[in-house]
């Protein structure tokens, strides 16, 4: 799945000369926690979270807050220089970005110009899609031989019982680099038929795989 398929493209964003008190308000009024900071010509240059505004006002605590601390321009907490990604790239490449660099959120910029922002939030809904849990289906994993051939061989056991298949999944054994596990999500309630006839090729199913339930 594309970046531009998921990313918000409507995205609230200040000047660097926009002060705190600016940013509080737009947080709270749109409900979001992170805003893109642009120049005149939409390029990305900063970013502030939610956070960083936080920290950079007056504590609650204070008995006498300084009124002027809301007046400093944003551009003295932002953070900078920003990641971003493009509309073309794949959204799994931003959740590998979210990890290595422990952010939460990427400007999606073309051509330089700000066109989007992609958010954990947007990286997570987007892993349910792929993975079918917002179906109602059983879920099945089985470990198998690393080699050419293996996928649609299982496939074809599950079209023989007329069930559609939700999502798939493959990673490898992380116990053998000789074998992959296959993660079905299969459009049925009873997948004990399926998981029967698996057993009886020869293959090995992990899940469900509980005493009383599967042989």
């Amino acid at each position: 799945m594309l970046v531009e398929e998921v990313m918000t493209r409507e995205v609230v964003t200040l000047p660097p000369t926009a002060t705190i008190e600016n940013a509080l308000k737009l947080l709270s009024k749109h409900r979001i926690r992170h805003i893109p900071i642009v120049d005149d010509n939409h390029h990305v240059i900063g970013i502030v979270s939610d956070r960083d505004v936080r920290d950079a006002s007056p504590s609650i605590f204070e008995n006498d807050p300084d009124p002027e601390e809301f007046k400093k321009e944003i551009q003295n907490i932002m953070s900078t220089p920003v990641i971003t990604v493009h509309p073309l790239d794949f959204i799994e490449e931003v959740a590998a970005i979210f990890y290595e660099n422990e952010i939460a959120c990427v400007p999606v910029t073309k051509e330089n110009k700000l066109v989007g922002i992609v958010t954990e939030k947007d990286v997570l809904y987007t892993l349910i899609q792929l993975t079918g849990v917002h179906v109602q289906s059983s879920q099945i994993e089985i470990k198998v031989k690393n080699k050419v051939g293996v996928l649609p061989a299982v496939t074809n056991i599950i079209a023989k019982h007329k069930i559609n298949i939700c999502s798939v999944l493959v990673y490898p054994d992380p116990e053998d680099d000789d074998y992959k596990i296959l993660v079905f999500r299969i459009q049925t309630m009873n997948p004990l038929p399926v998981i029967q006839e698996l057993k009886d090729e020869g293959y090995e199913v992990l899940w469900p795989n509980m005493p009383g339930i599967t042989k």
